[in-house]
Protein backbone atom coordinates (compact mmCIF):
# COMPACT_ATOMS: atom_id res chain seq x y z
CA UNK A 1 0.00 0.00 0.00
CA UNK A 2 1.36 3.36 -1.01
CA UNK A 3 1.96 6.01 1.97
CA UNK A 4 0.88 9.33 0.56
CA UNK A 5 3.35 12.25 0.75
CA UNK A 6 2.49 14.67 2.54
CA UNK A 7 3.68 18.39 2.40
CA UNK A 8 6.28 20.23 5.00
CA UNK A 9 5.19 23.30 6.13
CA UNK A 10 7.38 26.18 7.52
CA UNK A 11 6.80 28.46 10.22
CA UNK A 12 7.95 31.59 10.06
CA UNK A 13 10.40 31.32 12.90
CA UNK A 14 11.79 27.65 11.70
CA UNK A 15 12.75 29.48 8.29
CA UNK A 16 14.06 32.61 9.73
CA UNK A 17 16.38 29.84 12.05
CA UNK A 18 17.33 27.71 9.36
CA UNK A 19 18.28 30.54 7.04
CA UNK A 20 20.14 32.43 10.06
CA UNK A 21 22.36 28.50 10.52
CA UNK A 22 22.83 28.69 7.23
CA UNK A 23 21.11 25.97 5.67
CA UNK A 24 20.21 27.91 2.60
CA UNK A 25 22.99 29.13 0.12
CA UNK A 26 23.99 32.93 1.32
CA UNK A 27 22.86 34.23 -2.11
CA UNK A 28 19.72 32.15 -2.24
CA UNK A 29 16.30 33.87 -3.26
CA UNK A 30 13.73 32.48 -1.14
CA UNK A 31 10.19 33.67 0.06
CA UNK A 32 8.10 31.50 2.79
CA UNK A 33 4.53 32.10 0.75
CA UNK A 34 1.62 30.10 3.63
CA UNK A 35 4.11 28.06 5.06
CA UNK A 36 5.55 26.87 1.66
CA UNK A 37 9.22 28.22 0.65
CA UNK A 38 9.33 29.36 -2.82
CA UNK A 39 12.47 30.00 -5.18
CA UNK A 40 11.94 34.19 -6.53
CA UNK A 41 13.11 34.40 -9.99
CA UNK A 42 16.51 36.34 -10.45
CA UNK A 43 15.87 40.12 -10.96
CA UNK A 44 16.69 41.19 -14.67
CA UNK A 45 17.68 44.86 -15.14
CA UNK A 46 14.36 46.55 -16.16
CA UNK A 47 12.82 44.74 -13.15
CA UNK A 48 15.94 46.83 -10.84
CA UNK A 49 15.20 50.02 -13.17
CA UNK A 50 11.67 50.00 -12.35
CA UNK A 51 12.02 49.50 -8.59
CA UNK A 52 14.27 51.99 -8.55
CA UNK A 53 12.22 54.51 -10.50
CA UNK A 54 9.26 53.23 -7.83
CA UNK A 55 11.63 54.31 -5.17
CA UNK A 56 12.52 57.78 -6.58
CA UNK A 57 9.47 58.60 -7.65
CA UNK A 58 7.63 57.56 -3.39
CA UNK A 59 10.69 59.11 -1.58
CA UNK A 60 10.24 62.44 -3.69
CA UNK A 61 6.77 62.06 -3.39
CA UNK A 62 6.09 60.83 -0.38
CA UNK A 63 8.78 61.98 2.38
CA UNK A 64 6.67 61.43 5.46
CA UNK A 65 6.47 57.84 4.93
CA UNK A 66 9.32 55.18 4.86
CA UNK A 67 10.69 52.88 1.94
CA UNK A 68 11.83 49.36 2.34
CA UNK A 69 13.30 47.69 -0.96
CA UNK A 70 13.15 44.07 -1.27
CA UNK A 71 13.15 43.29 2.38
CA UNK A 72 11.34 40.74 4.00
CA UNK A 73 8.00 41.40 5.66
CA UNK A 74 6.27 39.06 7.98
CA UNK A 75 3.05 38.10 7.67
CA UNK A 76 2.47 36.32 11.14
CA UNK A 77 -1.45 34.72 10.97
CA UNK A 78 -0.29 32.97 7.35
CA UNK A 79 3.29 32.06 8.20
CA UNK A 80 4.66 34.11 4.98
CA UNK A 81 7.54 35.98 5.04
CA UNK A 82 7.45 37.45 1.51
CA UNK A 83 10.24 39.91 -0.08
CA UNK A 84 8.15 42.25 -2.10
CA UNK A 85 9.42 44.75 -4.31
CA UNK A 86 8.77 47.53 -2.29
CA UNK A 87 6.95 48.16 1.22
CA UNK A 88 5.70 51.94 2.21
CA UNK A 89 5.45 51.63 5.76
CA UNK A 90 4.21 54.00 8.57
CA UNK A 91 7.04 55.84 10.21
CA UNK A 92 7.80 54.45 13.79
CA UNK A 93 11.35 54.19 15.71
CA UNK A 94 12.16 50.33 16.63
CA UNK A 95 12.66 49.20 13.29
CA UNK A 96 15.85 47.71 13.81
CA UNK A 97 14.27 45.90 16.91
CA UNK A 98 11.06 44.88 15.23
CA UNK A 99 11.33 44.86 11.55
CA UNK A 100 8.14 45.73 9.38
CA UNK A 101 5.20 43.45 9.20
CA UNK A 102 2.24 43.72 7.86
CA UNK A 103 0.17 45.84 10.43
CA UNK A 104 2.99 48.70 9.66
CA UNK A 105 2.03 48.08 6.05
CA UNK A 106 0.43 51.22 3.84
CA UNK A 107 0.94 49.78 0.53
CA UNK A 108 3.07 46.76 -1.03
CA UNK A 109 4.39 46.62 -4.33
CA UNK A 110 5.20 44.06 -6.63
CA UNK A 111 6.91 44.38 -10.25
CA UNK A 112 6.63 41.68 -12.34
CA UNK A 113 8.20 40.90 -15.41
CA UNK A 114 8.24 36.63 -15.36
CA UNK A 115 5.85 36.48 -11.49
CA UNK A 116 3.11 37.90 -12.93
CA UNK A 117 0.82 35.02 -12.56
CA UNK A 118 2.19 33.72 -9.43
CA UNK A 119 2.30 37.27 -7.89
CA UNK A 120 -1.42 37.19 -9.24
CA UNK A 121 -2.19 33.66 -7.91
CA UNK A 122 -0.47 33.50 -4.55
CA UNK A 123 0.83 37.13 -3.14
CA UNK A 124 -1.55 39.80 -3.83
CA UNK A 125 -4.52 37.57 -2.17
CA UNK A 126 -1.60 36.88 0.99
CA UNK A 127 -1.45 40.71 1.34
CA UNK A 128 -5.11 41.06 1.00
CA UNK A 129 -6.16 38.59 3.56
CA UNK A 130 -3.27 39.75 5.75
CA UNK A 131 -5.25 43.47 5.86
CA UNK A 132 -2.42 45.41 3.80
CA UNK A 133 -4.60 48.17 2.81
CA UNK A 134 -3.14 48.60 -0.99
CA UNK A 135 -1.11 46.59 -2.94
CA UNK A 136 0.16 47.40 -6.71
CA UNK A 137 1.40 44.98 -8.79
CA UNK A 138 3.71 46.65 -11.79
CA UNK A 139 3.41 44.28 -14.94
CA UNK A 140 6.64 45.37 -17.02
CA UNK A 141 5.56 43.24 -20.00
CA UNK A 142 2.23 45.61 -20.79
CA UNK A 143 3.41 48.83 -19.12
CA UNK A 144 0.10 48.34 -16.76
CA UNK A 145 -0.06 49.07 -12.80
CA UNK A 146 -2.77 46.88 -11.41
CA UNK A 147 -4.06 49.05 -7.68
CA UNK A 148 -6.03 46.51 -5.47
CA UNK A 149 -7.39 48.07 -2.34
CA UNK A 150 -10.32 47.37 0.10
CA UNK A 151 -9.12 44.15 1.87
CA UNK A 152 -10.88 41.65 2.45
CA UNK A 153 -10.36 37.27 3.39
CA UNK A 154 -11.62 36.50 -0.45
CA UNK A 155 -9.12 39.52 -1.95
CA UNK A 156 -9.35 42.57 -2.86
CA UNK A 157 -12.71 44.26 -3.36
CA UNK A 158 -11.35 47.22 -5.52
CA UNK A 159 -9.03 46.22 -8.23
CA UNK A 160 -8.26 49.07 -11.07
CA UNK A 161 -5.94 49.01 -14.47
CA UNK A 162 -3.81 52.53 -15.00
CA UNK A 163 -1.88 52.85 -17.71
CA UNK A 164 0.03 55.24 -19.72
CA UNK A 165 -0.98 58.54 -19.64
CA UNK A 166 -3.76 57.78 -16.26
CA UNK A 167 -2.14 59.46 -12.73
CA UNK A 168 -2.14 57.13 -9.66
CA UNK A 169 -1.98 58.02 -5.91
CA UNK A 170 -1.51 56.07 -2.80
CA UNK A 171 -4.82 55.76 -0.76
CA UNK A 172 -3.10 56.92 2.13
CA UNK A 173 -2.02 59.99 0.55
CA UNK A 174 -4.82 61.26 -1.78
CA UNK A 175 -3.36 64.53 -2.94
CA UNK A 176 -0.35 63.06 -3.84
CA UNK A 177 -0.45 61.80 -7.55
CA UNK A 178 2.28 60.92 -10.56
CA UNK A 179 2.00 59.46 -13.84
CA UNK A 180 1.51 55.73 -14.63
CA UNK A 181 4.09 56.48 -17.22
CA UNK A 182 6.86 57.86 -14.81
CA UNK A 183 6.71 54.26 -13.76
CA UNK A 184 7.43 52.38 -16.55
CA UNK A 185 9.83 54.96 -18.48
CA UNK A 186 13.20 53.04 -17.35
Amino acid sequence: MAVPIQKQLWTIDEFERAWESGAFPPDARLELIRGEIVEMPPIGGPHIACVVQLITLLSRLIPRALLSPQNPLRIEGYESRPQPDLVLIRPRGGLAAKPPADEDVLLVIEVADSSLARDRRDKIPLYAAAGIPESWLADLNSDTLFVHRRPSPEGYQDVRTYRRGESVSVEAFPETQFAVTDIFDI
